[in-house]
């Protein structure tokens, strides 16, 4: 890795790091000061609750409405699913242009006249994806953090909160290799920001399926968002280390076809 390249990555992505933490910091703080309106209004919730196909709720983690009503069950449903969701689009949209905009910038050229070999470049631009998805994540669960503690109304355990901030890392880092591999195999050099989007969007939507649609359950297994585990409040609830593997795993495979194929790739210059 070459620190000079890191840094100057650094400073080229800290704008779009810094309103992506916005957004999350809005939406995790918005979300969770409507909690104890939430819970002061049990009955109302409860009967239009009664009136959702139970799949609806499922797909977020619940399995049952009355964790709806306690901090760690609203958390989980609420806030969790923005950072899968927006956390993964931010993740494959960096990863996917962070090589691949020296080619449709032109400045391919200008990089590799630097005394750099392909090797401290890739490696370089790794390091930036991996903090900035890391970083998104602990300001996201810090906020989530102290916004629970602001308006809890009893006790609530650190254990499942943890979990699923891990969980969702590993799960924003998997969408983070994903969009590594594919700037590596795409041919022209454009951007793809579109591709990297509605890829999210399209394992989302399988997911969704698969957890509201009994029949369809299956396919949910193509999807990256169905090897988390958001069931947060259900008895037991623990790190389960063949999910941990598997995210590491599959990760860990994308980030290195993306080296080898890197190193070989024709640069369009």
């Amino acid at each position: 890795m070459n620190m000079n390249l890191f840094l100057k990555e650094i400073r080229k992505n800290a704008i779009s790091l810094i309103l992506w933490m916005a957004v999350v910091i809005l939406l995790i703080s918005v979300t969770m000061s409507m909690y104890r309106t939430f819970v002061n209004n049990q009955s109302q919730v409860l009967g239009m609750m009664n009136l959702l196909p139970k799949g609806a709720l499922q797909f977020k983690g619940i399995s049952n409405f009355d964790d709806l009503f306690s901090v760690m069950g609203f958390y989980a449903v609420n806030n969790v699913i923005y950072m899968m969701l927006l956390g993964s689009i931010y993740a494959m949209v960096l990863s996917s242009n962070i090589l691949l905009k020296e080619e449709y910038n032109k400045t391919a050229d200008f990089l590799l006249s630097w005394p750099l070999t392909r090797s401290e470049i890739f490696l370089s631009k790794l390091a930036l994806v991996f903090l900035n998805v890391l970083l998104l994540n602990i300001v996201a669960a810090a906020v989530g953090f102290v916004s629970i503690l602001i308006v809890k109304t009893g006790p609530f355990s650190l254990k499942p909160f943890f979990i699923l901030s891990l969980y969702t890392f590993l799960l924003n880092l998997l969408f983070g290799a994903i969009g590594l591999f594919i700037s590596t195999i795409v041919k022209k050099p454009k951007p793809v920001t579109t591709l990297s989007i509605g890829l999210v969007l399209i394992f989302y939507f399988i997911y969704t399926i698969s957890k509201i649609t009994e029949s369809a359950a299956q396919i949910g297994y193509l999807s990256p968002f169905k090897y988390t585990n958001m069931d947060a409040m259900k008895p037991g609830y623990g790190l389960e280390m063949w999910r941990v593997i598997f995210f590491a795993g599959v990760s860990l495979v994308l980030f290195t076809l993306s080296y080898r194929t890197y190193r070989r790739k024709d640069i369009y210059l």
